[in-house]
């Protein structure tokens, strides 16, 4: 796994060990990253953030800055060791996603780019529930991309922008407006 573009073009990245993380694919990410276009100067929150992968990519291609969010402790050890590697500055927070979003609101944080990527087998039922969390942690013309199961979407409600299939792999994009 790679940092496709940006400054750190061609950087390897390390998952976390073990099966319970699955990384976004090189080439799901080089084209997700390709329907965003420019993303500089956006503020970018990783949910389910595994390696830290497309906040790094996100930061790589001009991203201002990132929160990357993980419960598990092997990823959390991942992220650390990628952002020291490649020497890029984040937040990096251990915890629930729905938890995190919730404190976020509370802080009146709002992020332009939302990345949610929860383990297949736990997608669908996280719809809802992620979608009201993240309601006040959203800025204006946000962004949120959610990586699922083909078979098991996410199903956020919020406006649907565009939806792509990789494979077993979905990506849908939505919008706040």
């Amino acid at each position: 796994m790679r940092v496709i573009a940006g400054s750190h073009r061609g950087r390897t990245l390390h998952a976390p060990r073990g099966r319970e993380t699955r990384p976004t694919s090189d080439r799901v990410r080089e084209a997700l990253f390709s329907i965003l276009g420019d993303i500089g100067g956006a503020s970018v929150l990783d949910l389910f953030a595994g390696s830290g992968a497309l906040a790094i990519e996100a930061l790589s291609r001009g991203a201002s800055d990132a929160t990357l969010v993980d419960s598990s402790p092997a990823a959390i050890e991942a992220i650390k060791r990628n952002l020291e590697s490649l020497g890029i500055e984040a937040e990096v927070v251990r915890g629930d996603a729905v938890a995190w979003c919730e404190q976020a609101k509370r802080r009146a944080r709002q992020y332009d780019l939302v990345f949610l990527d929860p383990p297949y087998r736990h997608g669908s039922p996280l719809g809802a529930g992620l979608t009201a969390a993240l309601a006040g942690a959203l800025a204006p013309a946000a962004r949120v991309v959610a990586e699922s199961d083909r078979r098991q979407p996410l199903g956020l409600d919020l406006s649907l922008l565009d939806e792509r299939r990789y494979g077993d792999t979905l990506i849908q994009i939505y919008g706040t407006d």
